[in-house]
């Protein structure tokens, strides 16, 4: 099935329930009468709900009403927040270079309003520790609490083990905090630019 409504010649009723160009109730009346008038008006006649009984039909700029719409379907997606799961791998026995590098990285996810999923590989023997595996999480989950929270506990998967971390902002929140900010640096070159323009400008004898 068609999404997209009848229009104009392609409704076929006998009467519709009109609605006028600035969403005033004209009645019922025949479909010829709703065609001459939206011919007057050069409107295009749009059915709006066609299940109702006469149908609804409405006097619109129907190519103007079309673009509008997607337009506004555009911006929706555009804002639509797509929360992403990261992953980040750990070993049990990481140096603390690479512990700080890694937990940063988690940071910045969950600063953005991602999930993060952790992965502690084991190798060798490091699989009868599976203690090292999960001190690991609780140390990361614990420096990581004020940006995230655990949303699924450490749990052994195979050779592996696996806790998924949750951001206590949500992704609509980061994305408009991140344009905010960058709106700010870009005020503040801005400002820069012009201070440094003045500062160049000769003084008058």
């Amino acid at each position: 099935m068609s999404a997209e409504p009848r229009i104009n010649d392609r409704i076929r009723v006998p009467e519709v329930r009109l609605v006028g160009p600035s969403g005033e109730q004209v009645g019922i009346v025949p479909l010829a009468k709703a065609l001459e008038l939206a011919q007057e008006y050069d409107l295009d006649l749009v059915e709006v709900a066609a299940t109702a009984r006469p149908p609804v039909c409405k006097l619109m700029d129907y190519g103007k009403f079309k673009y509008e719409s997607a337009m506004k379907a555009r911006e929706a997606r555009k804002n639509q927040a797509h929360t992403v799961i990261k992953e980040m791998k750990l070993r049990p026995k990481i140096d603390p270079h690479d512990y700080d590098t890694k937990k940063g990285h988690v940071v910045r996810f969950l600063k953005q309003g991602d999930k993060v999923k952790i992965t502690i590989m084991f190798r060798g023997r490091e699989q009868s520790r599976p203690e090292l595996g999960f001190r690991l999480l609780q140390r990361l989950a614990d420096d990581v609490q004020e940006l995230g929270f655990v949303e699924s506990n450490p749990k052994q998967d195979g050779r592996n083990m696996i806790m998924v971390l949750g951001p206590h902002k949500k992704k609509t929140e980061a994305m408009a905090e991140a344009r905010q900010a960058q709106a700010d640096r870009k005020a503040e070159r801005q400002r820069d630019t012009a201070a440094e323009e003045s500062a160049e400008e000769p003084a008058e004898a």
